[in-house]
């Protein structure tokens, strides 16, 4: 039976007038004759007017009857194009993913993944938003993403951590850089050298400067900018990023850059995680997407991103 916004009386209203007889309307809504003539004498009383005449060989139309035809008629054909319309909607969102990343994952690491998955799936609608830390969470608060990548460093109150790894910030240099031939670097050594950091509400930027804080250490950025992608290109001979390895990793995989990890504890209290809105059951898709996704933060190993943490769905 297809569904209907008409209430039940109109609905067997609608089907006596077109019958011309209860039987007959009874057979096609697969309900009782008892039943549709109880909903119009309803109805009828609700109104206060007779609907039909009751005549031996079926059911007329009275003027008042004939008028809430031409009405509820009109009201059927747009009720029914407005239920087609939902129906379309919600088979398109069972079609789409709605991502959020914070920038860092926009330049190489997501659109990779996307790449993977619409190779399996290349129906699916994939809608990515690249914004702050904050508004990446705000776009899972509000329903607007399904999914939402970035770092954090406290529980976020409302949104469910689907996966979590420890995401340590890593030190960004070219290839040649003197700290590059060190396995691993301290705050102390990078302050030497020339800064190119990310804003102040930057995870990774807000946990360096609580290492520098706490060692006394001052600096002097020489490149500040909330779009963490464009600093890399940016690195001179001795110049210095913070960066994670997944945003870095197209480079230093191809030989351009290097990542030394930092020895300092506040650097490796950074954790990615993958979020979505608590409570919320995920469309088939979505957690297909989810699954890909982590996969994908996975095969870095424990060696680029650290330790992992599984947390149950």
């Amino acid at each position: 039976m297809s569904l209907s916004l008409l209430s039940l009386p109109l609905r067997y209203f609608l089907e006596v007038a077109r019958t011309g007889s209860v039987n007959q309307a009874a057979q096609r809504l697969h309900v009782a004759a008892s039943a549709v003539s109880r909903q119009l004498g309803k109805l009828e009383d609700s109104l206060g007017v007779s609907l039909f005449e009751r005549q031996p060989r079926g059911m007329r139309l009275t003027a008042a009857g004939e008028r809430l035809l031409a009405h509820a008629g009109a009201h059927a054909q747009e009720s029914a194009q407005l239920v087609e319309q939902l129906q379309g909607l919600a088979a398109q969102e069972a079609r789409r993913v709605r991502l959020a990343c914070t920038e860092g994952f926009a330049a190489g690491f997501m659109p990779l993944v996307m790449a993977q998955f619409r190779d399996v799936h290349p129906e699916v609608e994939l809608q990515l938003h690249v914004g702050v830390p904050e508004e990446v969470s705000a776009q899972v608060a509000r329903g607007d993403a399904d999914l939402a990548l970035k770092y954090s460093v406290a529980p976020e109150k409302g949104l469910a951590v689907l996966h979590s790894a420890i995401a340590p910030v890593f030190a960004i240099t070219v290839a040649a850089h003197p700290l590059a031939q060190q396995r691993v670097v301290s705050v102390a050594d990078v302050v030497r050298y020339p800064l190119l950091l990310g804003t102040a509400g930057i995870t990774g930027r807000q946990l360096f400067d609580l290492s520098c804080t706490l060692q006394g250490l001052r600096y002097t950025p020489a490149v500040v900018s909330n779009f963490s992608s464009a600093l890399l290109p940016l690195l001179g001979p001795r110049d210095v990023a913070l960066a994670s390895y997944l945003t870095a990793a197209r480079w230093v995989e191809e030989g351009v850059l290097a990542a030394r990890p930092f020895e300092d504890v506040q650097l490796q209290q950074r954790r990615l995680q993958v979020l979505a809105l608590d409570g919320r059951v995920q469309p088939p898709l979505v957690q297909e997407f989810t699954g890909v996704l982590v996969a994908a933060i996975e095969q870095y190993g424990k060696r680029k991103v650290g330790r992992r943490k599984r947390v149950p769905v």
